[in-house]
């Protein structure tokens, strides 16, 4: 099955540059949008498996469609394709709930695997990105995880799934389950991607891990 999605862009070129990377058999182009009010009704109405989004647009910024897509419908991943990434732009998207943070000069490839991998439900952030997350966590306190639960975020961040964590780590899925709610909760996260992301931001995990 194609992986379906929508992008949102208030400038038609970058629309139509989008859609030509993702106009292969990997991928359906099921929706546009030009602001932040029509890509939550392009949203509801196509039901993507991921929204790339711009941040900065007319109606609604991108932060606030983040916001109402995760309430609105908490299954669609949201992949952020933006020009900016200072802090004051990275960090709100990554805390309402974006799954990924990419910059628009991403190569075709590498953008491709982005909402393959947004679409499993893993964090994707491009390396100026990270590095802004980095920057940032040398400035904040880290949340205290314990052992197994930093085990267990750190194969999330790997893109394993709750079953492949039971079985590396030797207990039940209903036991990472519970792991992964204790993180959210230190984290002040919704979900595994916000999760990973955080980690990341405060140095609980490094990219050599």
């Amino acid at each position: 099955m194609p992986i379906r999605l929508i992008i949102v862009d208030d400038h038609p070129i970058v629309r139509d540059g989008l859609r030509g990377i993702f106009d292969t058999g990997d991928f359906e182009v099921v929706g546009e949008a030009a602001d932040g009010r029509e890509a939550l009704a392009v949203a509801l109405r196509t039901a993507p498996d991921v929204v790339l989004l711009d941040l900065r647009m007319p109606h609604m910024g991108g932060v606030e469609v983040i916001r109402r897509l995760r309430e609105q419908q908490p299954g669609v991943r949201v992949l952020v394709v933006t020009t900016f990434d200072d802090d004051a732009d990275v960090l709100p998207a990554i805390e309402e709930g974006a799954t990924g943070y990419v910059l628009k000069d991403t190569p075709r490839d590498d953008l491709r695997r982005a909402v393959r991998a947004a679409a499993r439900g893993e964090s994707v952030l491009s390396p100026t990105v990270a590095g802004v997350l980095d920057q940032r966590a040398r400035h904040v306190p880290p949340p205290v995880l314990s052992p197994r639960e930093l085990e267990v975020l750190s194969l999330i961040a790997r893109g394993a799934t709750n079953r492949e964590v039971a079985g590396r780590l030797f207990i039940t899925e209903a036991t990472v389950k519970t792991h992964l709610l204790h993180v959210f909760a230190k984290l002040k996260v919704k979900d595994r991607a916000a999760a990973v992301a955080a980690a990341y931001e405060s140095g609980l995990l490094s990219r050599t891990r």
